[in-house]
């Protein structure tokens, strides 16, 4: 399809208004992480370091990133091992009620993250009468970061076929044989994939965590909220906030280079 000059420059405007109405304010809480002011001013009045010191040297940000390392870990693992499995039952097997099961596993990603921690919150003190802890917390996160596993793995399923499984069995090679041998390799890259966007989903949720964590829980994005307003504390967010948004940043941007690698050598 070809476009008129007039088009692709009112694209082009367009792209670039969207792109600085994301990007801008990121650039203003870097530049402002820098800034020798206290508060959150524009322009800044001078440029220091000094918040950068006293960032990686308040005990309570370093306490609040381990947890969200924790959290965002532990509920990667319980999706890829949730995530993978459902795949492969909704790819690999016909059964009654299977689209209906594809739905409810996709639909936490798309369920608002206010109703799903009331609901969470809701299941696990009234319903189980748990304390809200770094567990719910981790419980929750793996609810909703499934989905980026399951759509990764069930994607490439559905690419690959049957017909190496179908020739590993017909050699005589069980389930778990076939698994390990076929099925695993051709699947590790987009597990790899899957698993970092669900970190990354994970370490920087907060409405979801909100409800599910209990008080003594402190995950990056919560110390952030809590001392967004405190007196003097605005630079070290702005610092926290520029790390948060890097430590994000990484693992989408390798999970897209090994698409683009695999789309390449396809």
């Amino acid at each position: 399809m070809r476009l008129s000059s007039l088009a692709r420059g009112l694209l082009a405007a367009i792209t670039i208004v969207v792109l600085a109405a994301i990007y801008l304010p990121l650039v203003v809480v870097l530049v402002n992480s820098f800034s020798t002011s206290t508060s959150l001013t524009w322009p800044p009045p001078g440029f220091t370091l000094e918040w950068w010191v006293k960032a990686f040297g308040n005990a309570g940000a370093l306490d609040a990133v381990l947890t969200s390392v924790q959290v965002a870990l532990a509920a990667t693992v319980i999706s890829l091992v949730l995530g993978t499995l459902a795949s492969l039952a909704l790819q690999r097997f016909e059964f009654f009620g299977r689209e209906a099961v594809s739905l409810l596993v996709i639909l936490p990603i798309a369920l608002p993250g206010i109703i799903t921690g009331i609901a969470l919150n809701n299941a696990f003190r009234t319903i189980l009468g748990l304390q809200l802890s770094i567990v719910t917390v981790i419980v929750a996160h793996a609810t909703f970061c499934i989905v980026t596993v399951f759509n990764n793995v069930i994607a490439r399923l559905r690419l690959l076929g049957t017909s190496y499984e179908d020739a590993s069995a017909d050699l005589g090679a069980g389930v778990w044989t076939t698994f390990r041998l076929i099925t695993f390799p051709q699947l590790r890259s987009a597990l790899f994939a899957g698993g970092l966007l669900a970190f990354a989903l994970s370490f920087d949720e907060i409405i979801v965590t909100t409800f599910t964590a209990g008080s003594s829980v402190k995950t990056l994005p919560l110390w952030i909220l809590d001392n967004l307003f405190r007196p003097n504390q605005a630079p070290v967010v702005n610092v926290i906030a520029v790390v948060l948004v890097l430590v994000s940043i990484v693992p989408i941007y390798i999970a897209q280079r090994i698409a683009g690698a695999e789309k390449i050598a396809r």
